[in-house]
This record gives structure tokens, sequence and C-alpha cells, in this order.
């Protein structure tokens, strides 16, 4: 299976049509790091505004003391794990990634064994399989390093 199978040119943005491979990777990586800058950046700005509204309204409300910036990114994250988890939720399921994969899935279950012929691979290798493959591994090293 070739880079042809599953990953043509056509699927690629716009940006990256085109491209040299030593392109391709830097703008890859380019975005790679400024997705982790926004993402830390947003995780920042998201704490400051959870500990704002915190010491808001949970003092007046609850009669909770205020809190700091840390302990705010720390509600934050716990709040994530209990009410979300950390799948990788949210956007289309049938993004480039995931047409990328099902077409890939598609190519290799097209040549996939059948349920039939797996019930019958037991029975090969008790029969033939171990032996051929021993026979194989036998030659490999009786064969001349080159």
């Amino acid at each position: 299976m070739g880079k042809e199978d599953f990953c043509e040119d056509s699927d690629m943005p716009k940006f990256l049509k085109g491209k040299s491979p030593l392109e391709k990777g830097l703008m890859i990586a380019g975005m790679v790091i400024l997705g982790i800058i926004a993402a830390v950046a947003f995780a920042a700005v998201f704490g400051w505004v959870v500990m704002l509204l915190w010491n808001w309204l949970m003092p007046l409300l609850f009669g909770l003391k205020t809190i700091g910036y840390w302990e705010a990114f720390g509600v934050l994250l716990l709040s994530k794990i209990l009410f979300s988890g950390f799948h990788s939720g949210g956007g289309n399921k049938d993004d480039k990634d995931s047409r990328h994969f099902k077409r890939w899935m598609k190519h290799e279950w097209k040549s996939a064994p059948s349920r039939e012929e797996w019930k019958e691979f037991r029975n090969y290798w008790n029969e033939k399989g171990k032996e051929e493959f021993d026979e194989y591994i036998r030659t490999k090293k009786e064969e001349p390093k080159q």
C-alpha cells in the first residue's frame, strides 16, 4: 500500500499543495507550535476568568473564601476531568483525519481474510505453517551475510 492509496495531494489543505516535503514538515511543525502556544494562552486566560468569577460570586453567594490563580486553574482542570473527561471531543466526526482513517481501514478490510478463511488458518498452521516457518528461518540463518 503506497501513499497514493489514502493520502492524495487533492486531500491536502490548499496551503500545503505543491510544497516540498521539507516545506510541508516545517509548516506543520509551525502550526503545532502555534497550537500549543494558543492552548497555553487560552488555558491561562480561562484560569484567570474562573478566578475572577469565583472571587466575585462564591464569597457573596456561599460564604466561601477567595482563591488565587493556581487554585482557579486547579478548579478548572478538576471540572474538566469530572464533567467531560479527556476524550478528543468537539469538532465534526467526519473531519479530514477521520476520513483518511476510514479510507485506510476500508482498503485494509478489502484484503482481510473472511471469517471462514480465519477458521481454516489454525488448521493450516497446525498442518503446514509451523514446518514451513521453521524451514524459512533455517534457510535465513544459513544464508551468507552480504
